[in-house]
């Protein structure tokens, strides 16, 4: 059976933390993830990654430094209106260093576990 269905604002519930992000979310199914991410200026999160899941997230305000690779040393920034890809397993630790809150829409697709904290990458 397909359903369509709406979540407002007010109907996001908490979703898996990390440190330094506030993750809301929207919807989760079996293989589908979909949310709303904020964080405050100069904010560094936690290094992490989403197992079996690819993410797509989507720059609304503010900015985001992601930081990936072998101990962490590739990196970039993505301004409001870019996509960022983030591929499955892959450890990485997002940062906000711009002087305004970011605010993301992410939707993930995999099955699992969607997050999972760790020390850092290889």
């Amino acid at each position: 059976m397909t359903t369509i269905y709406r979540i407002t604002g007010d109907e996001r519930v908490e979703g898996q933390t990390t440190p330094g992000m506030a993750r809301e979310q929207a919807m989760q199914t079996e293989g589908l993830w979909s949310g709303f991410i904020r964080t405050d200026p100069g904010m560094v999160s936690g290094w992490h990654h989403h197992g079996e899941y690819e993410s797509s997230i989507y720059v609304l305000t503010g900015g985001i430094r992601m930081e990936f690779g072998p101990g962490g040393a590739e990196s970039f920034v993505a301004e409001p209106g870019d996509f960022v890809y983030v591929g499955k397993g892959i450890v990485h630790r997002e940062g906000n260093p711009s002087d305004e809150p970011g605010t993301f829409v992410v939707t993930r697709g995999g099955s699992g576990e969607a997050v999972f904290n760790v020390d850092g990458p290889a």
